[in-house]
């Protein structure tokens, strides 16, 4: 029986575990090796990275830290949750005839992009033609060709988003421009951006450009945001009894509990602002709350 649970192998759980193990409790760190932050290509509001660092080489600056204390990380996916009739919560791993108990459970299972139908993902990332979080990275983008590709209102909102960014806004809405109603269209008509009326095509990375390709020709973008939204992974939380908000995040207090005893969450999976620098913060609130949570061991 640990005294906490972590599952989640991104920022948020790897601080989380740092933090529990500091406080001299039992941790177990489940990791699917999943993260999203593995598919940041460069962070340039990281703190202390002023340069920009990958999102990777901060996971793996967190899997050393987490290393350097005896918490047993244990690799895989967490399939299912249960409460336990004796007290606390039990995880069972699928793929492995492995139980896991804890007295406390801490949820950073994150979210996951919805990507567009695009060709060879990975490499636009990287290459920065293809971006999802203006948030992140607006600022890399100032007085470029910007497109925003949508298939509903979230699309209306990162296209303004991005107008203080730059002045070559276009917004293609997958089925074309006639999913807009007239106040949207004067919304956007008086920020200065354009939009498709033709359903789009395809979405191809020619070279370093992204063309559009629709009904009515090709429009070029030096980068593309998708605004398809994301999959919170709160399936976890709601098999609990946790509530989640009308988009799917984990609803969570100031200590980033929820309205189920012993179960917590932070990261990208709780309402707020999906930055690393939050889902940080999150979980250094959500370990000293559950230290407090639990009885005192003190040394004899």
């Amino acid at each position: 029986m640990y005294d906490a649970l972590v599952v989640g192998g991104g920022p948020a759980g790897l601080l989380a575990a740092v933090y529990l193990a500091r406080f001299r409790r039992s941790v177990a760190l489940l990791d699917a090796g999943q993260s999203r932050i593995a598919r940041i290509p460069q962070s340039h509001n990281y703190p202390g990275f002023g340069d920009g660092v990958s999102g990777a080489a901060v996971r793996d600056m967190l899997r050393e830290q987490v290393g350097r204390y005896p918490v047993d990380r244990i690799d895989g996916f967490a399939e299912h949750v249960e409460r336990r009739e004796e007290g606390g919560f039990r995880l069972h791993m699928r793929s492995r005839a492995l139980d896991v108990d804890g007295r406390l459970l801490l949820l950073a299972t994150g979210v996951t992009d919805i990507p567009p139908p695009m060709p060879h993902l990975r490499e636009a990332l990287e290459a920065g033609l293809l971006r999802y979080c203006p948030v992140c990275d607006a600022y890399e983008v100032i007085g470029q060709a910007v497109g925003v590709y949508s298939d509903g209102e979230a699309g209306i909102g990162e296209a303004l988003y991005l107008r203080h960014f730059s002045a070559d806004i276009t917004l293609f809405m997958a089925s074309g421009g006639q999913a807009l109603s007239p106040p949207q269209r004067r919304r956007l008509a008086d920020a200065g951006i354009r939009w498709n009326d033709a359903p789009i095509e395809a979405i191809r990375r020619e070279g370093g450009r992204v063309a559009v390709v629709h009904a009515g020709g090709t429009a070029w973008c030096d980068t593309l945001y998708c605004a398809l939204g994301v999959a919170v992974h709160s399936r976890m939380a709601e098999s609990l009894g946790a509530a989640l908000d009308a988009t799917g995040y984990v609803e969570v207090d100031a200590h980033h509990a929820t309205a189920v005893p012993g179960l917590y969450a932070a990261g990208d999976v709780c309402t707020g602002l999906n930055q690393i620098a939050v889902a940080l913060g999150g979980a250094a609130i959500a370990a000293s709350a559950m230290h407090r949570a639990l009885p005192p061991d003190w040394p004899r």
